[in-house]
């Protein structure tokens, strides 16, 4: 069973612990009664164990915009691609890389311990940048289920071929609408991200890599900061 990171780990509890003083608000789909916590818990299970998974998925943003997210686990490896760069973590390096007037630089630099999991450095590297990511839309869930006033709709559907657990979130603050595949894939995001209004959606999953996602952009620049081996 794969370990649950303690970023979701931390965040499930809270939100469990929290319910258990201030009691659950029922969930209603078509009849059916389901408490906060555990549809908290059930959705970082999902998140938290796609994390130590081999999967390759495609999504496709609000104005045609694209992006991809692809991980392995032999080599232990993960890359988040989008239109303007690209991020890929792997055992040899961490790599950065930018496009902007019609030219990509990369940057390549020493690697970092990933305790298993690169892809939590990937995520983390990638939501700097204002892109959705899975840890980002737990956050709002999260933040959703410790809010008394907040009303949440869970429904279910299928999202690129694959059965999906969906959300529907409103808030004094704000509102949004997530779905999350069976696999643990995020397969929907609608809402705002730190201030940014976005949608994606997924448009293709596989369990199988190409082992070419993980190659520098053609024709890109490198600078490579690795520390010189004898």
């Amino acid at each position: 069973m794969p370990a649950v990171s303690p970023t979701l780990r931390v965040l499930t509890v809270s939100v469990i612990a929290s319910l258990s003083v201030t009691g659950c608000q029922a969930l209603t789909d078509t009849g059916r009664v389901l408490g906060r916590s555990d549809l908290v818990n059930d959705l970082a299970a999902r998140l938290d164990g796609a994390l130590t998974e081999t999967w390759a998925a495609d999504y496709q943003f609000d104005g045609g915009r694209t992006a991809s997210i692809a991980q392995t686990q032999q080599p232990l490896r993960s890359t988040y691609t989008w239109p303007d760069g690209k991020i890929t973590v792997t055992q040899d390096a961490i790599t950065r890389c930018a496009t902007a007037g019609g030219r990509t630089n990369c940057t390549v630099l020493p690697p970092t311990v990933t305790a298993g999991k690169p892809s939590v450095l990937v995520y983390t590297e990638a939501k700097k940048l204002g892109l959705v990511t899975p840890p980002a839309v737990m956050r709002l869930l999260t933040d959703a289920a410790l809010d008394p006033d907040a009303v949440i709709t869970q429904s279910d559907t299928t999202v690129a071929g694959h059965h999906a657990t969906c959300v529907d979130v409103r808030r004094s603050t704000d509102a949004f609408h997530t779905c999350v595949t069976s696999e643990g894939v995020l397969g929907s995001f609608a809402g705002t991200l730190d201030g940014r209004p976005t949608e994606m959606t997924l448009n293709r999953f596989s369990a199988a890599v190409d082992a070419t996602a993980f190659d520098l952009p053609a024709g890109a620049g490198v600078v490579d900061r690795r520390p010189a081996t004898s």
